[in-house]
């Protein structure tokens, strides 16, 4: 199956999960309050996620003039890859790290660390913008918002279910939820949630892997980046909100084995194998 096909089942099981939670709760209102929360979050998070992302991580837009070699490195592996050139931003932090942002390709913003064009070679950091290009491309960036607000629409629905159970809430039409449906949705839903969204931005950060190996002609050069910012996040962790994470590269976030689990980024090997594979072919 395709990592594009896997998205589409996942977005299906969030949608399943969300309407299994909002039966949980017994009635059309409870329901019909969190499907127009979820269009508010949604409408929200596809307009202005581009600029709450480059505040949040302190990113600053550059001009050619500031830094024109990564300016036309940028231009040049844009036009490869059929993309209006992005804004162009970065983050002063040492720790080598980059992502991308915006509702669509006419809207879009790169971001990279002043560490990552610190250390890395033409062919390298033209891997990694190639990446961030990748989910520019694919329209990841607004395929991980909707799964972000359903996730939280559903946290939410959860806790609407719990209270409703508490304090014997009871549908429009009378009759009470269903309480084995309530507990598990209290206790499975949001765990449930997690999972498919971190499987939905672990499946995507493969798909964009190979259209950046793509974009920048080198699956090598990309393999050689990954493993490098890899050993950097690890020594350096970046100093972010946790809900930015999953936008970065690579986790830029300290964590053990079992934080490495339930994170958003695919394990950096099986990455870097895919990659190489590639480079084989």
């Amino acid at each position: 199956m395709t990592s594009t096909m896997k998205t589409f089942a996942f977005m299906a099981a969030m949608v399943a999960l969300f309407m299994v939670v909002g039966q949980a709760l017994g009635g059309r209102g409870g329901m019909m309050t969190a499907l127009v929360m979820a269009l508010a979050m949604n409408f929200f998070a596809y307009w202005f996620s581009d600029s709450v992302a480059l505040r949040r991580n302190g990113a600053r837009e550059i001009t050619y003039q500031d830094a024109p070699d990564l300016y036309q490195l940028i231009s040049s592996l844009a036009d490869r890859a059929g993309l209006p050139m992005p804004k162009v931003c970065v983050v002063d932090s040492d720790t080598p790290n980059a992502f991308a942002t915006g509702r669509n390709p006419e809207h879009a913003a790169v971001a990279v660390t002043t560490g990552l064009i610190r250390v890395m070679n033409r062919d390298e950091l033209a891997g990694v913008i190639a990446h961030e290009l990748g989910h520019i491309k694919n329209r990841d960036i607004l395929i991980s918002s909707i799964s972000a607000t359903m996730a939280g629409v559903i946290s939410y629905l959860a806790t609407m279910a719990q209270w409703s159970m508490l304090f014997g809430g009871r549908s429009d039409d009378g009759e009470g939820g269903n309480p084995i449906a309530a507990i598990v949705s209290i206790i499975v839903a949001p765990m449930a949630a997690l999972l498919i969204q971190m499987a939905i931005s672990r499946s995507r950060e493969y798909q964009a892997d190979a259209t950046g190996a793509a974009i920048c002609g080198s699956p090598r050069s990309l393999a050689q980046a990954l493993g490098q910012l890899e050993n950097y996040n690890r020594q350096l962790p970046m100093a972010i909100n946790p809900a930015s994470a999953q936008m970065y590269i690579v986790n830029p976030l300290a964590g053990g084995q079992l934080a490495n689990l339930f994170s958003t980024h695919p394990p950096i090997q099986d990455r870097i194998q895919r990659l190489l594979a590639l480079d084989g072919r």
